[in-house]
């Protein structure tokens, strides 16, 4: 019996990785353009349109990844729940706090000690997320969800070290396009975003692994 079963435990299993991955990919894309837009609003002079309109930016992309989560796990009716809405409150608030840190702060010390912060926040919120959606408690809590947290708050580091410490572009020649000219430019918080894209991708992967295969 056991040998007839099996394609069907591998076909969930697969269907699982699958799932997870797509999943990730998701959570991972949100999560990095909604901070990425958000960070580069408000990385430099910053205005009350420009605070108010990152945080907007900041919160919708909270909620979308919320979203990302319920679809995963099938459980869209509740997402508007006042326990699931502060989910993404504690996650928006994660992040601001964690950039007002660094500045405060400031050098190297205030981007270890704020991405420390953004750690156990993060941490923080992968947690009373699962508890927000019903998900059982994972078995070593205090473990589990901490990998994703510092893996994403590692990638939030190198989008701060990027801006603060490295000013280079990287211009293509002038590119003729009908009568207009246009000209591609790459400067290294492109690269930071993209590195904080993968790192999330990671987390989240992790994340999602350990959601669908408890």
């Amino acid at each position: 019996m056991s040998v007839i079963r099996q394609p069907e435990v591998l076909g969930r299993t697969t269907q699982r990785r699958v799932v997870g991955a797509a999943a990730a990919l998701s959570a991972a894309v949100v999560e990095t353009l909604a901070v990425g837009l958000w960070f580069g609003l408000v990385v430099g002079p910053r205005t009350a349109s420009t605070a108010l309109a990152g945080l907007g930016i900041l919160f919708c992309g909270s909620l979308l990844r919320t979203v990302v989560l319920g679809a995963t796990i099938d459980d869209l009716g509740a997402l508007m729940e006042p326990h699931q809405l502060g989910s993404a409150v504690v996650l928006t608030t994660g992040w601001i706090v964690w950039l007002l840190v660094a500045e405060l702060i400031g050098g190297g010390s205030g981007i270890a000690v704020a991405t420390t912060l953004l750690a156990g926040l993060l941490t923080t919120q992968f947690v009373l997320e699962r508890r927000a959606f019903g998900l059982p408690s994972a078995g070593g809590v205090a473990v589990r969800p901490m990998v994703p947290g510092v893996l994403l708050a590692a990638g939030a580091a190198t989008l701060l070290a990027t801006a603060w410490f490295t000013d280079w572009t990287v211009s293509s020649p002038p590119l003729s396009v009908g009568f207009a000219t246009a000209t591609v430019e790459i400067v290294a918080l492109h690269i930071g975003v993209l590195v904080f894209g993968l790192f999330a991708f990671l987390a989240h992967q992790r994340r999602f692994q350990r959601i669908l295969n408890p």
